[in-house]
């Protein structure tokens, strides 16, 4: 296949799978300030990924929300499972809002029939009534999808089997006027789209065929954040090269040097950014022509007015040049869509991303090594009320622990300056 070739099926491919991941009415928002976020899964949530491209987005795209978050995967959990630790484990974590990921087990790695639908239904059910009655508010997804290559045992036979039971979880999000994430048809969508640029080798489901890597993981952060209503609006930077220059909300033009077209900004907000390299599974960029995630979630945008030329160089972070056209920037570019390859916000992420990171493996021994025990040590004491009481006050100890590692977080979110320069080429 010519470059050129390859490069109108990537645009083809791209524009049909954004088309397809978004066709319905955008959700309804669903965070509030200072609210409290469980991410629950089995053990695709407890690879701690998905969940941690959400922490990171929240915490560096919309920090003004100011949000706590914590995940609860858990390896090979069913739906059942959860409903049986969710009192002693989630529960006094006193979730505002709760993002579900069950299915890949409870579909039992074999052809759908009734007994497996049911099964997961009722249990399901049974969850979101008892979060209900907390007044939570729920992100209900499904499963997500096995590789067509990599899984073990009938790819084809098991997808379809996932696909009714993220149908099953999508009925009972509305059915309790909840909002769904897609997770299952996200990773369809990309998985067959990828394939067909990359060649079959390509993973999304991740080389075991169950557990994605960074990119698939993307793609199911991208259906969390966009069943959360968040409207992917991180700001706009309009410059005027007759003078003069403004930002939105969240962004401060510091200065306006050399003759108008070097903008020193500092923003509060960031841009979310991304790993690896343009066909590698192991990072996140690869997968980008494949989830409309910069459209959609991710729009930090500029635009140029008043360009005395056809075309303009922008020169954003260091070494970071590229050129546009006068009617591109005057219609407005997306800075974190040109520049995913690296920009001024890339090192500011990686320490967020590590700290999370550092975070959510607490909260994994924490709950699974600490807090889960407490519910035998309480049942072979007969329920005696004072080591009740005593292991209530040992819960409340792990999760002051937990404030404190999320504080650390928080106490790195910070404003990020950065210089945007416009150059019209002069005329020959």
């Amino acid at each position: 296949m010519s470059a050129r070739l390859k490069l109108a099926t990537i645009l083809c491919i791209c524009a049909m799978s954004a088309a397809g991941l978004r066709a319905e009415e955008a959700p309804k928002l669903v965070l509030k300030e200072g609210q409290r976020v469980a991410v629950v899964g089995d053990s695709i949530t407890e690879q701690k990924q998905y969940s941690k491209f959400i922490e990171l987005y929240l915490t560096a795209c919309t920090p003004q929300l100011k949000l706590h978050l914590f995940q609860f995967g858990w390896g090979g959990e069913t739906a059942p499972g959860f409903k049986n630790r969710m009192e002693n484990d989630l529960i006094p974590y006193k979730p505002d809002v709760v993002t579900f990921c069950y299915g890949m087990n409870d579909g039992g790695y074999r052809k759908f029939d009734d007994n497996i639908g049911n099964n997961y239904k009722s249990n399901m059910a049974a969850i979101i009534a008892r979060l209900k009655t907390l007044g939570a508010t729920l992100i209900v997804g499904g499963p997500g999808a096995v590789d067509s290559k990599y899984f073990k045992g009938g790819a084809e036979v098991y997808n379809d089997n996932l696909a009714h039971l993220d149908a099953i979880a999508k009925k009972l999000a509305e059915e309790n006027g909840f909002n769904h994430a897609d997770v299952h048809n996200d990773m369809m969508t990309a998985q067959v789209a990828a394939k067909k640029v990359f060649g079959d080798d390509y993973d999304v489901g991740g080389r075991d065929g169950v557990h994605p890597g960074p990119n698939g993981h993307l793609v199911m952060a991208y259906a969390y954040l966009k069943a959360m209503g968040l409207d992917g609006n991180i700001g706009t930077i309009t410059i005027d090269m007759k003078g003069g220059a403004e930002a939105s909300e969240g962004h401060k033009i510091l200065s306006v040097a050399n003759g108008k077209v070097e903008i020193e900004i500092e923003s509060s907000r960031a841009p979310f950014c991304f790993t690896g390299d343009e066909k590698s599974s192991n990072g996140t960029r690869s997968i980008l022509p494949f989830v409309p995630f910069n459209r959609d979630l991710n729009r930090f945008m500029l635009v140029v007015k008043n360009l005395d030329g056809d075309e303009a160089r922008v020169d954003w972070g260091d070494g970071n040049s590229q050129v546009f056209s006068k009617a591109d920037l005057e219609k407005g570019i997306n800075l974190a869509e040109k520049y995913a390859a690296g920009n001024p916000f890339s090192a500011y992420l990686a320490k967020l991303d590590q700290a999370i990171a550092n975070k959510e493996n607490y909260e994994t021994s924490m709950i699974k090594q600490s807090i889960n025990p407490f519910m035998s040590v309480a049942r072979s004491l007969d329920n005696d009320k004072e080591v009740v009481a005593a292991l209530e006050m040992m819960k409340k100890k792990f999760f002051d622990k937990y404030e404190k590692l999320h504080d650390g977080v928080r106490a790195l979110v910070a404003p990020v300056k950065h210089t945007i320069t416009v150059t019209v080429p002069k005329a020959k």
